[in-house]
């Protein structure tokens, strides 16, 4: 067990012929009390420190614990953001590519309708002017054999055709 200073103070020595000096031992260890003493003000001050620093030591080894895996859960929420964000323009551009498809075909299947129109429109005019065409011949014909008894019959046959071509 380490002295005290109360334990040095507090000393009896034995007294013996021809000893030593009892008043300089008592000063020496008086000496040896104080410097005892300030040691152990020191120690305790040192200890003390220790102690704070250590608990400032454990406190900053937790925040940078803290900070470690809140820059890790950063890393990877950033990596999942660049993910879905990837994701998310794979699907927008095969849903436009789906859209440019599916306008595409739209397109061709209204231009070949409107090519079929205009086919058959032509082709009822070209029947048109052909019928447009005899009925003149005819009225010509007519005027020109003065039978005018036919005329009739073709005024007949002109309104059957207007109603084929307005009911068309």
């Amino acid at each position: 067990m380490a002295l005290t200073p109360l334990d040095i103070h507090n000393k009896e020595f034995s007294k013996a012929f021809r000893g030593y000096d009892e008043d300089e031992v008592n000063e020496f260890l008086d000496q040896i009390i104080k410097d005892m003493e300030l040691l152990l003000k020191d120690k305790r001050e040192m200890e003390e420190k220790v102690a704070v620093l250590s608990e400032r030591l454990t406190h900053f080894t937790n925040i940078e614990e803290t900070l470690s895996k809140s820059i890790l859960v950063a890393q990877e929420t950033g990596e999942e953001v660049k993910a879905n964000a990837r994701k998310e323009a794979q699907l927008i551009i095969k849903e436009a590519e789906k859209n440019a498809d599916r306008i595409i075909n739209e397109s061709l299947i209204k231009s070949k309708n409107i090519a079929m129109e205009i086919e058959e429109l032509k082709k009822t005019a070209a029947v048109y002017r052909i019928r447009f065409r005899s009925l003149l011949e005819a009225q010509m014909e007519m005027l020109d054999s003065g039978n005018w008894d036919q005329f009739e019959k073709l005024e007949e046959d002109l309104k059957n055709e207007k109603e084929q071509i307005e009911t068309r």
